[in-house]
């Protein structure tokens, strides 16, 4: 025979005469276990005194056993405020799939059929074919890497191709450790925003410059004054 354990009884017994001495004094802020589960518990204990466990004949586990073969009972009322969180909370989080992912791909297919009409409609800007005999002066590179070039007026070549670039993308990559932020919002990200305005500052200005302030042997000259030597 499985007895009930002693403190388990007390829990009851503690429960039981708060209880009943709730419902004496009256409850101020309806705090009190209601009656019906009071009567379940008190039926519950009295029933569970005289409980006997019993192993089958096979054996294995005893007839009555709960779980993992336990045969003590709980005889405590758990009110469900105390276990469970019954507030709801925004959700302002949504899926990759569909919600961003459709959006970028109508946003990709949108641009790949502007592309095609732009290019079928307007001519591409090239120049006639290379003559090694003659050399373009000032001889530039593409827009995009101007600002490269003008590094290179600039500083050492080891310098400028090599440790200017490479730590902008040691910056690049070192980002998303610096700033944690999870607001989607410019005016909470100053420090992300402040590090991607000086960047584009910094390679637009090169640009600039090489593109429209370099004249022939790459010399330094005013548009205004000597006319522009860049084509696109």
């Amino acid at each position: 025979m499985t007895e009930i354990p002693e403190h388990l009884l007390k829990r009851a017994q503690a429960a039981r005469d708060k209880a009943a001495g709730g419902d004496a004094g009256g409850a101020a802020g309806g705090d009190r276990i209601p009656g019906d589960l009071l009567d379940r518990t008190k039926a519950a204990s009295d029933g569970a005194a005289a409980v006997v466990a019993t192993a089958p004949v096979g054996g294995g586990v005893p007839v009555g056993a709960g779980p993992g073969g336990h045969t003590q009972r709980l005889l405590t009322v758990v009110k469900s405020g105390s276990i469970q969180e019954a507030k709801a909370a925004p959700v302002d989080k949504v899926h990759t799939w569909p919600h961003l992912l459709a959006v970028e791909f109508v946003a990709a297919l949108a641009c790949t059929a502007f592309l095609f009409v732009f290019s079928w409609v307007v001519n591409a800007p090239l120049l006639q074919a290379a003559d090694f005999n003659k050399t373009p002066n000032p001889s530039k590179a593409p827009w995009y890497f101007l600002g490269l070039q003008e590094l290179l007026t600039m500083f050492h070549p080891m310098i400028a191709g090599v440790t200017l670039p490479g730590m902008g993308l040691v910056a690049l990559i070192l980002a998303p450790y610096l700033d944690r932020n999870a607001s989607n919002k410019p005016e909470d990200r100053k420090f992300m925003t402040s590090m991607m305005t000086m960047f584009l500052m910094f390679w637009a200005v090169l640009t600039i410059i090489g593109s429209f302030f370099r004249g022939p042997g790459f010399n330094f000259t005013f548009p205004w004054r000597d006319g522009i030597f860049f084509e696109l």
